[in-house]
């Protein structure tokens, strides 16, 4: 009985646990600064998109319904690829209104990274305008 009791108490501790862990999910996707910026981090939005070695996670920062920056999260991606997304696109994203940020064009030599950061951007606007 006893053992029965141990077992049942696990299972309701492991389903209790998870449900706030997936709950906590949500909660770490956007904050909102004091200055009224919010940032989308999409590691947790966007796990499936995928540069060429993997998640390509980024935090973008959204004031007034136009991008602040865009910066990159630790990734696995070839760094003197990513280099280059992080210097020639990254930048494109400042001041871009939400609206446009699917126009910014991606870098030559880095076509996957270049369309796992639009994906990752175009995500977080869209979550952003959902959520703020």
């Amino acid at each position: 009985m006893k053992t029965k009791m141990m077992i049942a108490a696990v299972a309701v501790a492991t389903l209790v646990s998870g449900a706030a862990l997936a709950a906590g999910k949500g909660d770490n996707v956007m904050t909102k600064l004091k200055d009224g910026t919010y940032v989308v981090n999409t590691t947790t939005l966007a796990p499936n998109v995928r540069g060429y070695l993997g998640a390509t996670p980024l935090e973008v920062y959204i004031k007034k319904n136009k991008v602040v920056k865009v910066v990159a999260l630790p990734n696995k991606e070839t760094p003197k690829i990513f280099a280059k997304v992080k210097s020639a696109m990254l930048p494109k994203y400042a001041g871009k209104k939400t609206s446009a940020v699917s126009s910014v064009d991606g870098v030559t030599g880095a076509t996957y990274s270049s369309k796992a950061v639009k994906a990752n951007v175009e995500a977080a606007v869209k979550y952003y305008k959902a959520h703020k």
